[in-house]
């Protein structure tokens, strides 16, 4: 487990309209410190599916996040992206790692087993996500699945938050990093004040640690 304070990972909801969701956007990344966002994205072509990423993309790469997409590794080259979640193990994995690393990102999710996150461990990958807005994990599941890679294992880990006060029980389990996402777009508040008490939750663990 790291001595340094988890930092937040964002995932946006499944996007179609670019510009209607910028607005919503902007303010979560505005709100605080953000080290990576997961884009979703819903596209009829990879045009499309470019002229979203291109919309959103480089408004949090301005901010210093890495903007990465899902399984795409050759789409993330081409729009400029800081690299690839992927949520396949095998040879679509290894296909990723060869093509993007060094010089880009390559995750791992949708890990259903300890073998899964072990195999993708081995592979090289940047960083293993546990959870995830459509995964099937209870949030005792992926805490306890925290805990136990961050004993073992070296390889960043991100625990996925289903609910803000979820965040200081990841950090208590070694994440590294915190994944957040329908806590963040369905909070009544707006996505920039659950940003904002993620990030105080986080502040406040790392203030009562001896």
């Amino acid at each position: 487990m790291s001595d340094e304070q988890p930092r937040l990972y964002l995932i946006t909801p499944v996007i179609a309209d670019a510009l209607a969701f910028l607005p919503a956007f902007e303010a979560a990344i505005s709100a605080t410190d953000i080290a990576c966002i997961l884009l979703r994205y819903e596209a009829r072509d990879k045009v499309e599916a470019k002229k979203i990423i291109k919309t959103l993309a480089p408004k949090a790469q301005k901010l210093g996040a890495a903007c990465l997409i899902e399984n795409d590794f050759q789409l993330a080259v081409h729009a400029d992206c800081d690299g690839v979640h992927m949520n396949v193990l095998g040879e679509p994995l290894r296909e990723a790692l060869a093509a993007l690393q060094p010089g880009r990102i390559v995750g791992a999710g949708e890990l259903s087993t300890r073998d899964d996150a072990m195999e993708a461990g081995e592979a090289g990958v940047d960083y293993l996500m546990f959870g995830g807005p459509d995964g099937p994990e209870t949030q005792e599941g992926v805490i306890e699945r925290t805990a136990w890679w961050g004993e073992i294992f070296n390889v960043p880990c991100i625990g996925y938050a289903r609910e803000l006060k979820a965040v200081a029980r990841l950090a208590k389990a070694g994440a590294d990093f915190i994944s957040l996402c329908d806590c963040i777009w369905k909070d009544a508040r707006g996505p920039a004040a659950a940003m904002l008490e993620a990030a105080d939750l986080l502040g406040q663990y790392q203030e009562a640690l001896p």
